[in-house]
């Protein structure tokens, strides 16, 4: 089961909640997801910004393919040869990974799709990439199994869901060592760049609504 996770950003003025749930797209996005074999697809927002998680049993499955029909109210991102208005986030922490496609399937079909996003200050992600490496391998399976952390530049996009699935993994993590800190969120939270810094209760991560799952 491959995850994926990708980033794009609506033209001005483009509504959305109102783009992304037009009846036209959902039944094209519908009909390309069973053509690629593309399941369980969230879409968040925050801002102009999208966030997209889905899943596969095959390898290189191009969102570009999926949402064909909404590429006008998207924006071209730079940076390769040919225009893309998707670009990939890295996987960089994982509560569980995917060994085969029948122990991943979901035996809670109520539980919904959800997302926070954070920002790394540019000198931590270093750290942050280190710290959460170290705590995927030593501690697998501690904390919702289909929660994953991706990054675009030093942009964090945490997809969960809720209720969470608590399930230990089949597999032992690569490092037999014990050097996650006890405190973590002491650990982090240097890591970060509030979203509300002239507060005081500062804000690390935030909520972002879910647009659609199909």
């Amino acid at each position: 089961m491959q995850r994926y996770h990708y980033l794009a950003q609506c033209r001005k003025g483009l509504a959305p909640e109102v783009y992304f749930r037009d009846d036209r797209f959902m039944s094209g996005l519908k009909a390309q997801m069973k053509e690629a074999g593309a399941q369980n697809l969230s879409l968040f927002y925050w801002d102009s910004l999208l966030f997209l998680y889905y899943e596969s049993p095959a390898k290189g499955i191009d969102p570009h393919s999926l949402f064909q029909r909404c590429e006008a109210g998207l924006e071209t991102w730079p940076g390769a040869d040919i225009p893309r208005n998707w670009v990939p986030m890295m996987d960089i922490f994982h509560y569980q990974q995917p060994v085969s496609e029948e122990p991943w399937r979901r035996d809670n079909h109520t539980a919904k799709p959800f997302a926070r996003i954070a920002r790394l200050k540019p000198e931590q992600v270093a750290s942050y990439i280190f710290y959460h490496y170290q705590y995927q391998e030593e501690r697998p399976g501690d904390g919702d199994k289909y929660g994953i952390i991706a990054l675009h530049e030093n942009l964090i996009f945490f997809y969960s869901e809720h209720p969470a699935t608590m399930e230990s993994p089949s597999y032992k993590g690569k490092l037999s060592t014990a050097h996650t800190p006890a405190d973590w969120m002491a650990a982090m939270n240097p890591h970060f760049i509030m979203w509300d810094e002239e507060t005081d209760n500062s804000l690390i991560w935030l909520e972002i609504p879910l647009l659609f799952q199909a």
